[in-house]
This record gives structure tokens, C-alpha cells and sequence, in this order.
């Protein structure tokens, strides 16, 4: 172990890994090392997700299994939704850390590593009513050829079972110059993709006022980055999808046919419960406008089963809506309540057992709707992102636009290739969620 280092261990969504990443600049302008393991560094910083239990179980184990190891003159800094949200019950329950910083004001991690090294006292954990982008910071993360780039943090809606206004205060769009800034770092660096990224990015600007801010940036952002083939945003919501956005999306060669679209349910009750849009048969008509505008057009969505409100009747509802749209990707979780949601007063009564077997109804619909679809895809030549290479077998993974990273399907291909290329490849075989070739 030596003085002034730093080790960080990120958790949870690609939100999370940017501010590690944004951790990381502010330490190191500070003056700090990194370390390659936990061992080796005076300061080791866990970046924790509290968002749903699994991802807080998983907080939880890896800050116990690091104040388990730390060494005596070891630091451990927790920080991120989960030291927002639980502060005094997480250090009751782990008195071996040192310090908490929350999710709103990143840069507080300078002074508290300053008084930690014994230069001063250990401040109390400050609240902020909203969030403050750290002045100067890139706020992306670099992984192969492919990036994340935040463009905004914190929600102003207020979902009945989401516990994120809560944790990172209402909606802060970045300002323009300071998104551009960091996408032409991006196109310097080479990548080949950019995912922009916020809870909400149909909303980036309202909190500002400004009418269509996405589509306005977006033609702001694209002439600025011509060396970018990929741009893809992460994530839409229902009725905030303009017909400029979707004019945009039709006739950009960078901006990718990709639509990933939380609907969350598909019967109108439940939806009203949920506090979102609950007018389904807009959701139709937006997917139906832009399939026929964007013959190429992906769309993923993600739905929650075993809400209070959920019937067998309703959740028939949820079934026949993703047996009539057929999209092309979908995650199902199943409903936990959230402390301090207003979702937690209407109780638990649907048992696991329940949402257990729904769930797996729906990824059973959707893994064979999937596998049909894709079906029409054999002996189409697709680019495909590199994200791994086997040479000694001569076999490459990677990603075409049809999948985002981390959450959707990958590509198997025969051939050889950089990691970080794009490189066509022709389809020969299909799965539900995966797709074989050849380097073309």
C-alpha cells in the first residue's frame, strides 16, 4: 500500500461507471494514483447502486467484504445512490467506513479525502437540494470502441415505484458546451460509438425551459462529431418522442434506428397506479409511426410485473400487448417495493412466486417472438462493434446497432478483427437473443 492512492470499485448502470470515471479525474487532479487492486491503494472508494434490493445487496456485500480486508491505515469511502439514501443506517451497520459522499455534489470527494489523510476534520454529509456537475470534468466512460456520455441526471417525474428523484433530486440538464466538449474528446479518443445517457434523455432541457431540447441538441452535437458512425440514446419516454426526433432518427446516418423505451406496463389501470402515461394506444401509434418511417428501427422496452395493481386480468393485458408489438429486445423485473416511493403504501400483496411465474411467461413470449423476428436477418451483412477477439480460434464478439451494450444480445463471428473496430459481418444463424456469421 502507498500514500495518495486510490482504488475504485463501480456498481450498478453506466450512469454510475461515468461518475466513477468522474471520481477518478477529481482524485487525480488532486493528486492521487491509481492502484490496480484494493491492496495497493490508501484510499479504496466503493461506488454503490441503491436503486432496486439486488443491486443494494450487492452494495452491501462488497462494502462488507472490503472493511473485512482493510488494512490499518486503509481509508474506505462510500459513495453513490446507496450512501444518499441509507447514510445513517450504512454506517451503524459498517463501522468500518471512513466517509460518505453522496450523489449530488461529486466534488465533495476532495476534501474529504484531504481530511481523512489528516489535514483536517471529516465534514459532516452535506444534503443538496439538486445536483452540480463537477466544473471541468468529462463526464464519460471509455470501454473498446464504444463510450457513455451523461447528458443530464436527476427526474422530474414521479413514477410511483421509483426511488431515483429521491436519490439524485430533480432533472439537471449538462449545458451544451460542456456536452460537446466531451463528445469531441470522444471522437479524439477513436471510439466508434456513443450512447448518450441520462434517466431521461427526451427530457434533456426541460428542466431549462427549451421546447424538443433533445432534437435541438442533437443537431448541435451531430455536425460536431462526423467521425462518430454510432450514436445512441439511452433512455426515451413514452410521449416525449417528437416527430423531429423521429424525422432525425430517419435520415441520420449516425444517429442508430434504436428505441429503447421503458413502458413499464400495458394496462391503462396499472399505469395510472404507477403515475405514467397510461394512454397505450399512443405508445401503438408513436412505435407503428416510426416502424414504417425507419424500416430498420429496434425497439427495446422494459416492464415490471407483479405491481399491486396487477390482476391476472391485467397482466393478460401486459401479455397480449408484447405478443402484438413483437419487440425486437425487452427486460422483465419484477416489482419490490421501495421505501419512501409512494408505490410503498399500496403494499406487497402479489406473491414472489407469482411475479416469478409472470416473468417468466412474458421472457418465454418474447424469446420465441424474438427468435422470429430475427429470423429475417440471415445473410444480412451487418457492421458489427468488436468487443472481443479469440485468435487462436478465429472467432470475434461484438455488436451490431441492433443491440445496446451490456443489456442486449452480442454477435459471434468467424474472422479475425481489432477490438474496437467495426467490421461487416454476414448473419448465418439466429438465437433469441444472439446472432452468428462471418467476417464478410
Amino acid at each position: 500500500m502507498k500514500k495518495n492512492t486510490f482504488h475504485l470499485i463501480s456498481l450498478g448502470c453506466a450512469k454510475n461507471l461515468v461518475d466513477s470515471n468522474v471520481l477518478a479525474q477529481l482524485l487525480e487532479a488532486e493528486g492521487l494514483t491509481y492502484a490496480d487492486s484494493p491492496d495497493q491503494a490508501e484510499f479504496v472508494l466503493v461506488n454503490t447502486c441503491g436503486f432496486i434490493h439486488d443491486a443494494r445487496q450487492e452494495s452491501l456485500d462488497t462494502i462488507r467484504e472490503v472493511a473485512g480486508l482493510k488494512k490499518s491505515r486503509q481509508k474506505l469511502i462510500v459513495t453513490g445512490c446507496l450512501s444518499e439514501r441509507w447514510r445513517e443506517n450504512l454506517l451503524i451497520a459498517h463501522p468500518g467506513i471512513d466517509g460518505l459522499i453522496g450523489t449530488r455534489r461529486l466534488e465533495d470527494i476532495v476534501p474529504l479525502v484531504r481530511a481523512l489523510a489528516g489535514q483536517g476534520k471529516v465534514s459532516p454529509y452535506l444534503d443538496y437540494p439538486a445536483l452540480q456537475y463537477a466544473a471541468g470534468a468529462s463526464y464519460t466512460t471509455i470501454q473498446g470502441g464504444s463510450s457513455y456520455l451523461k447528458i443530464a441526471d436527476g427526474c422530474h417525474r414521479s413514477c410511483a415505484f421509483c426511488a431515483i428523484p429521491g436519490i439524485k433530486g430533480s432533472l439537471v440538464s449538462r449545458p451544451v458546451e460542456d456536452i460537446l466538449r466531451d463528445a469531441l474528446f470522444l471522437q479524439e479518443a477513436g471510439v466508434n460509438e456513443i450512447n448518450l445517457i441520462a434517466q431521461d434523455v427526451t427530457a434533456y432541457g426541460a428542466d431549462r425551459n427549451e421546447q424538443d431540447g433533445l432534437f435541438v441538441f442533437l443537431q448541435k452535437l451531430l455536425p460536431e462529431i462526423p467521425e462518430v458512425p454510432w450514436l445512441r440514446l439511452l433512455y426515451t419516454y413514452p410521449g416525449m418522442i417528437s416527430d423531429n426526433l423521429i424525422d432525425l432518427m430517419a435520415n441520420s446516418k449516425q444517429l442508430l434506428p434504436y428505441l429503447d423505451i421503458p413502458l413499464q406496463h400495458a394496462s391503462p389501470e396499472v399505469l395510472r397506479s404507477m403515475r405514467r402515461p397510461s394512454d397505450v394506444d399512443s405508445v401503438r401509434r408513436t412505435i407503428q409511426t416510426m416502424r414504417s418511417r425507419i424500416p430498420d428501427l429496434v425497439v427495446r422496452t422494459t416492464l415490471i410485473v407483479g405491481f399491486p395493481t396487477e390482476t391476472e386480468e391485467r397482466f393478460q393485458q401486459l401479455y397480449r400487448f408484447v405478443e402484438e408489438m413483437q419487440f425486437d429486445n425487452m427486460g422483465v423485473f419484477t416489482y419490490s417495493p421501495e421505501v419512501g416511493t409512494f408505490a410503498e403504501s399500496l403494499g406487497d400483496p402479489i406473491s414472489q412466486e407469482v411475479k416469478e411465474i409472470r416473468r417468466e411467461k412474458l421472457m418465454e413470449l418474447q424469446s420465441r417472438l424474438a427468435l422470429e423476428k430475427k429470423q429475417a436477418l440471415i445473410g444480412k451483412t451487418l457492421d458489427i462493434l468488436v468487443e472481443g477477439v479469440d485468435k487462436e480460434q478465429e472467432v470475434l464478439i461484438g455488436r451490431s446497432y441492433r443491440d445496446a451494450p451490456e443489456i442486449d444480445g452480442l454477435v459471434v463471428a468467424n474472422g479475425l478483427a481489432s477490438v474496437g473496430d467495426l467490421t461487416p459481418v454476414t448473419i448465418e444463424g439466429v438465437g433469441p437473443y444472439d446472432l452468428f456469421g462471418s467476417k464478410a
